[in-house]
């Protein structure tokens, strides 16, 4: 997966659905200050890129994954890609809102599942596995097996190896933040110094600071 990983990671560097920001990071709804912000939603407008993720998905779910019976998109950035992947390998597919309806039949899960299904969740990215877990117990709490998370980056951050590890919920990625960032700095997008504190960053996000 190697070659995947960093077909991916320029892809999201080629189309700035990631872009780095070292001295003057972002600040995530959890308060976290970042150098690094990402919008995978953007992939969906690129078709050649879209395909790369479809099609890495596929590969990664059939290598990874290959007793799953359904793919699940974690609402809302997840359902087209688990659309793609789920036609790609002729599975049911459903969705997994963060909350039931408040009308109608109340649903959180959508689509085919049953108590004998075993299951693949995919969805965006992985920051601190927070969403994405939800919907694994959501999926867990209507009797059928999660069988893991299939997503296309990870930020690494050390509370989403605890809060995976705690869920026992395996979990896979079609690349990383450490492949990203050298993607970037061979294309020459950001000096040693930068590429220092963005691996700072990863290591303790939340008391990290920008230079």
């Amino acid at each position: 997966m190697t070659e995947m990983a960093t077909q991916i990671a320029s892809d999201l560097l080629d189309i700035e659905a990631v872009t780095f920001s070292p001295s003057q990071p972002y600040q995530w709804a959890s308060g976290i200050l970042a150098p690094i912000y990402t919008d995978n939603r953007k992939t969906i407008g690129f078709p050649t890129v879209r395909s790369h993720i479809a099609d890495g998905l596929a590969t990664l779910i059939d290598h990874e994954y290959p007793e799953a019976t359904v793919i699940a998109g974690v609402a809302t950035a997840g359902i087209p890609h688990a659309a793609l992947v789920a036609d790609r390998l002729q599975l049911p597919m459903s969705y997994v809102r963060s909350k039931p309806k408040d009308h109608g039949t109340g649903r959180q899960i959508e689509g085919q599942l049953t108590a004998s299904d075993r299951v693949v969740l995919i969805d965006d990215l992985i920051s601190t596995g927070g969403s994405v877990l939800q919907a694994a117990e959501a999926v867990r709490q209507a009797g059928a097996t999660v069988l893991g998370v299939a997503a296309i980056f990870s930020y690494e951050l050390p509370d989403s190896t605890q809060n995976f590890a705690n869920a026992k919920t395996i979990l896979h990625t079609l690349t990383t933040y450490s492949t990203l960032v050298e993607q970037a700095q061979k294309a020459g997008n950001m000096t040693l110094e930068e590429v220092q504190s963005l691996s700072k960053w990863r290591e303790d996000p939340w008391h990290w600071q920008s230079n």
